[in-house]
């Protein structure tokens, strides 16, 4: 079995990790698979390093170490291989992590296949302009927001071709269950199952007496438009990328994605304990 290591290791904690992680792999019978580029910060005879890009279908499971920020970055490649993913928290919250650094013997129940998978949706957003069309995968969000000195634009937001609301806002979040513990909860939205199938849209500091969020059906197309005022100009950010410009003549296009999220859970942690455990108490 190759467990895929995918980490930064110009960061301490990170690097930190390393050497235990890797023996634990190899004492379990497992191997740690690293690029060549990783030779340089940390070099195991334990471990096999391959030229990049590493194809995936050599790949059992992927093994993220950092924080829900490197999951973000490996969790839509994971998806379209098919393999699954673990995450080790060397960062601040590490929401979606399954292992502490200290729990680091527990990885030998991936050999044996002690562990539970949770099927994690992703959403599919497509950006059409007047000539073309870019499509983009979330496991997170997809954030429409205004320009920083920008007027408020007015956003109307379909769903299956009915509009269902028309509002003045500083921007928009789409978001996934897997999403609705980060922005759109800072942003007032609720929690949702991450094993649910449904899109919440959370406004962001709509000029309206009427701001509520909405749950949407994960069967449902939503569709989002704008009316600029005065040179309104709004961007797109998918799971914190930004960078994207949304025209006022463009629409974005929202649905749920064929393709699935698989998360490790290796130590019977539930959502729940997690919310409780990491959202719910005061940060050190």
């Amino acid at each position: 079995m190759k467990i895929l290591i995918c980490s930064n290791l110009e960061k301490e904690k990170t690097l930190a990790v390393l050497p235990d992680l890797v023996n634990i792999l190899s004492e379990s019978g497992m191997t740690a698979v690293m690029p060549e580029s990783a030779a340089k910060f940390y070099r195991s005879p334990f471990a096999e390093y391959l030229s990049e890009p590493i194809s995936l279908d050599k790949i059992d499971i992927l093994l993220t170490v950092g924080g829900d920020g490197t999951i973000l970055k490996w969790a839509k490649k994971a998806a379209l291989a098919g393999k699954p993913l673990i995450g080790i928290n060397t960062g601040r919250l590490g929401f979606m992590t399954s292992l502490e650094p200290e729990e680091l013997q527990l990885l030998s129940n991936l050999k044996t296949g002690n562990y539970s998978v949770s099927k994690r949706m992703l959403m599919e957003a497509t950006i059409y302009s007047e000539n073309s069309s870019v499509s983009y995968l979330a496991l997170n969000d997809i954030v429409l927001s205004k320009d920083s000195y920008s007027k408020l634009p007015e956003f109307s937001v379909c769903s299956n071709g009915f509009v269902v609301s028309r509002l003045r806002a500083d921007g928009l979040i789409l978001s996934t269950p897997t999403g609705s513990t980060a922005y759109a909860l800072s942003a007032g939205g609720p929690i949702i199952e991450p094993d649910a199938e449904c899109m919440e849209l959370t406004p962001l500091c709509a000029h309206t007496l009427l701001n509520r969020p909405m749950i949407f059906s994960g069967n449902d197309e939503i569709s989002v438009s704008y009316k600029g005022y005065e040179g309104s100009a709004v961007n797109v950010s998918v799971d914190g990328d930004s960078g994207i410009y949304l025209g006022e003549n463009d629409r974005i296009v929202i649905s749920k994605s064929p393709v699935v999220f698989r998360l490790i859970d290796i130590n019977g942690n539930s959502f729940y304990n997690a919310l409780n455990n990491k959202l719910l108490k005061p940060l050190k």
